[in-house]
């Protein structure tokens, strides 16, 4: 058993099975399309909330060491509990965003290499299955999981509440119990289910079951959308821009940049789910890097201008709001744009949740396909040719949840997941390099082993920085994921099964892996 914890699939039979007739996929998508869907995932809400958040600074209350970030917690213990600030970056949030977008670079950097060498759907997961073996592999396929599904669960309940405040303002009011979650925060609302969070996510999920292209068709209509909105309040606003409001740029110095940094870092979350539809890609060597590394430069192209006028038309204390930018357009008397800005935050939860749901949909898939997970998982529809077996049980993995929970108090599990895949996939590059240097790469991760270490650590301290209980809470979800592994999904992997067959046989294991 110990050896089968760490033994490889070798990249060459993952793409081989990925080819054969009964699990290919259709592939349709290039790199423009990639770049968009990578586009769809990183720009949310976000951009138009944390912001301002940033820009203005926050002061925390923490009454319990669980709420303590766990870097505070072990450095200070009880002292880390009270009142923290963190300062404002002020107009210097545009440098925030710049620094964190080339800390993603790291990172985005090393998937690139490991996408263009195993252009196979399910992400970190397959790059850690080829390079640090099934145990690593299963763990970070099921961190995976829980990252997609928590993250659109609160995105799904942020996008009934955003859909009941719009229609208000149209004054349309739809039933108060048709609109909520169950619960919040553990305590019964009174209500009976959240139907536009379960039935937007059920949508996409027939989206998803339909065809590739025609889900890549549906997200770069609403990226269009979503990027038009956004350069209708740049350039509408530039107009208001005043230089005073700019000085000074970095009123809390570097301090005050570094603090925004972690606050906006994960407005950029989501160009590693480009990689999960790797196996849907013309020519994914090329295209997949690309999609990856556009998608970045774009997302941050737009966060630093958005970051500029924003400061620029508002001083920046007066964005400690819940709606920093629609206040700052209301304030500077552009109501009409406002609503152009809320449009573009709509379709930015609805093509987030459909990037993350066939992210989430494609690992389930691989790792199906791997034998860790029932077989039925890795089915792929005689038509669309998409897994649609997978695609309907993580439609309804989320859908069912956000109708009755509100977990946006989880969603700090998704982030910790990202970093903790982050990490694996540098890691991933750095023992490639080591142990099979001579397989062709068609894009190569520059000044290795310098930037994946850099990527590694930029990782460990911002999940250094997320609260203890959000430490507890994945630490619990790795013991229940080890536990299925060990009595189940061990079994019936291909090692597993190789194994069993061999003792059947009294004749030692054969490594079924020709890269080992």
């Amino acid at each position: 058993m110990a050896s089968q914890l760490f033994q490889k699939k070798s990249i060459d039979k993952l793409i081989a099975e990925a080819e054969s007739p009964e699990h290919q996929l259709r592939k349709s998508l290039g790199p423009w399309s990639l770049t968009a869907l990578g586009i769809g995932a990183i720009i949310g809400t976000g951009i138009f909330i944390l912001t301002g958040t940033a820009a203005a600074g926050e002061v925390l209350e923490v009454h319990s060491i669980l709420k303590a970030p766990l870097l505070d917690a072990m450095l200070h213990g009880a002292k880390a509990l009270g009142t923290a600030g963190r300062p404002g970056a002020g107009p210097g949030i545009a440098l925030s965003f710049l620094l964190v977008a080339i800390a993603c670079a790291l990172a985005g950097l090393c998937y690139a290499e490991l996408a263009s060498m195993i252009p196979i759907a399910g992400s970190a997961y397959t790059y850690a299955y080829a390079t640090l073996g099934e145990i690593l592999a299963w763990i970070i396929g099921w961190d995976l999981i829980l990252e997609y599904a928590v993250s659109n669960m609160a995105v799904a309940v942020g996008f009934s509440a955003y859909i009941d405040r719009l229609l208000r303002g149209f004054g349309i009011e739809l039933p108060r119990q048709m609109m909520e979650p169950l619960f919040v925060e553990g305590k019964y609302t009174g209500a009976y289910f959240n139907l536009p969070g379960f039935l937007i996510v059920m949508i996409l999920t027939v989206i998803l079951v339909i065809g590739i292209r025609e889900s890549a068709g549906a997200n770069n209509l609403m990226v269009c959308v979503k990027l038009l909105a956004i350069l209708i309040f740049v350039f509408a606003a530039s107009r208001f821009i005043h230089a005073s409001n700019w000085k000074p740029f970095m009123p809390n110095g570097w301090q005050g940049v570094l603090t925004g940094g972690a606050i906006v870092f994960f407005t950029y979350i989501g160009f590693d789910s480009v990689s999960t539809a790797a196996e849907e890609c013309k020519n994914p060597q090329k295209d997949v890097p690309f999609g990856i590394i556009a998608s970045l430069v774009v997302c941050a192209t737009l966060y630093v201008t958005v970051a500029l006028v924003l400061t620029g038309i508002q001083h920046w204390p007066t964005l400690r709001n819940a709606a920093p930018v629609a206040n700052a357009l209301v304030a500077i008397g552009l109501p009409n744009v406002m609503k152009w800005v809320s449009i573009g935050a709509l379709t930015g939860m609805i093509s987030s949740l459909l990037v993350f749901q066939l992210g989430q949909a494609r690992v389930w898939f691989a790792m199906s396909r791997d034998g860790l997970l029932p077989r039925v998982f890795s089915k792929v529809h005689v038509r669309f040719r998409t897994p649609h077996v997978s695609t309907w049980v993580a439609g309804f993995f989320v859908a069912i949840p956000a109708g009755i929970f509100d977990i946006g108090t989880l969603a700090d599990l998704s982030n910790i997941g990202t970093l903790f895949a982050f990490v694996l996939v540098s890691l991933g590059v750095l023992v490639l390099r080591r142990t099979q240097p001579e397989r062709r790469r068609s894009f190569r991760t520059p000044w290795v082993p310098v930037v994946p270490i850099l990527s590694i650590l930029s990782c460990m301290i911002l999940m250094a920085s997320l609260p203890v209980e959000t430490w507890v809470r994945f630490l619990v979800w790795l013991v229940i994921g080890l536990t299925i592994y060990m009595t189940y999904s061990r079994h019936r992997s291909e090692f597993g099964r190789a194994a069993q067959a061999a003792a059947a046989a009294g004749t030692a294991p054969v490594n079924v892996d020709p890269a080992r």
